[in-house]
C-alpha cells in the first residue's frame, strides 16, 4: 500500500504519539495517587458473622399479652414467633430469658443449650401488671451472670424486650432500667406488640368487662433509643415474624474495619506498568 501525501500520515502519526503521551502521562499520576492512598493503609467496614454473644429475650407476660387482635393470642403469636428465632440463632450463642408482669422472673439463665430457652418460652402464660422497668434491669443481671467467672474477651450482649403496653407495676420505671442497660454498654432492641383497637375481656360478676389495652410505642422507642437499640412496631403476626428476622440479622452480625492497602498497592503497581508499557510504545528506542 502506498501514501501520496505524507503530511498527512505525518499528522496522523504525531497526533497518535501525543494520544500516548498524554494517556501515559495520566497514568502515572493515578498511579502515584493510588500508591500515595495505599500507604496511608486505608480500611473499610464490612459485616461479618459474629462468633460469639449473649442475648436475653425480656418478654412481657400481663394480662394484655391475652388480647386477641394479633392472632390467636398477642403472647401465642410471640411464642411462635421467637421459637423460629431461637432455631435460627447461631448455635455458639448464649441466649436467656426473663419474663416480667408485676414482678420480674429469671425464666431461662443464658446459657448455649437452646431447647432449655425454648422450653422457657413455652411455659410462659398470662398474669397481671407490668412491670418494664425491672424486667429491663433482671434482663441486665442475667447478661451480667452470663460473664462472671469468664477469662479471655468479653462476649457482647444484647436485649430483646417485647411488649405489649405501659408500665402499670414495678419498683424501676422503664428509663431506669434502660439507664441501667446502658451503662453497661448493652443495648435494648424493642418491640410494640398489639394494636390500638386491642382489648381483652373479663368476666365479672356474670357480664364481661372490655378494657383496652393499646401497645405503648413512645415508652419502648425511647429505650431503644437511650441504649443505642432500634424500635419495631408489631400490629400482625407478619409484622412480628418480619421484626425478629431483621433482630437475628442484627445481632448475628458485626460490623468490622478490613484494611484495604495491598489492593491500592497492587493497583498503584499495575498502573505503573501500564504508563511504562505506554512510553515503550510511545518513545521506542532507536536502534
Amino acid at each position: 500500500m502506498r501514501y501520496t501525501n505524507l503530511d498527512v500520515l505525518a499528522s496522523v502519526a504525531a497526533s497518535t504519539r501525543s494520544w500516548r503521551r498524554h494517556a501515559g502521562l495520566a497514568l502515572f499520576l493515578l498511579a502515584l495517587a493510588t500508591l500515595l492512598v495505599g500507604f496511608a493503609r486505608p480500611s473499610m467496614n464490612r459485616w461479618a458473622d459474629r462468633e460469639e454473644a449473649t442475648i436475653v429475650l425480656v418478654i412481657d407476660v400481663s394480662g394484655s399479652m391475652q388480647a386477641k387482635d394479633v392472632k390467636p393470642t398477642r403472647l401465642a403469636a410471640a411464642q411462635n414467633v421467637v421459637r423460629d428465632f431461637l432455631e435460627k440463632l447461631p448455635k455458639r450463642f448464649q441466649v436467656g430469658v426473663v419474663s416480667f408482669s408485676e414482678t420480674a422472673e429469671v425464666a431461662a439463665p443464658a446459657s448455649s443449650d437452646r431447647q432449655l430457652a425454648i422450653d422457657a418460652i413455652d411455659y410462659l402464660y398470662p398474669q397481671r401488671g407490668t412491670a418494664i422497668g425491672d424486667g429491663l434491669a433482671r434482663g441486665v443481671e442475667v447478661a451480667r451472670a452470663a460473664e462472671a467467672g469468664r477469662t479471655g474477651r468479653e462476649r457482647p450482649a444484647a436485649i430483646l424486650l417485647l411488649s405489649d403496653g405501659s408500665q402499670t407495676e414495678g419498683v424501676l420505671l422503664p428509663q431506669e432500667g434502660a439507664a441501667r442497660a446502658k451503662s453497661f454498654k448493652i443495648p435494648v432492641y424493642t418491640v410494640a406488640l398489639g394494636t390500638p383497637e386491642g382489648v381483652v375481656e373479663f368476666n365479672n360478676f356474670g357480664g364481661t368487662r372490655i378494657i383496652p389495652v393499646p401497645p405503648d410505642p413512645a415508652t419502648l422507642k425511647q429505650i431503644a433509643t437511650t441504649t443505642g437499640g432500634r424500635f419495631y412496631e408489631a400490629e400482625s403476626v407478619g409484622d412480628l415474624r418480619e421484626a425478629y428476622e431483621r433482630l437475628g440479622s442484627l445481632v448475628s452480625k458485626v460490623e468490622r474495619k478490613q484494611e484495604v492497602t495491598y489492593a491500592f498497592l497492587a493497583g498503584g503497581l499495575v498502573l505503573l506498568l501500564a504508563a511504562a508499557a505506554i512510553g515503550v510504545l510511545t518513545f521506542p528506542r532507536l536502534p
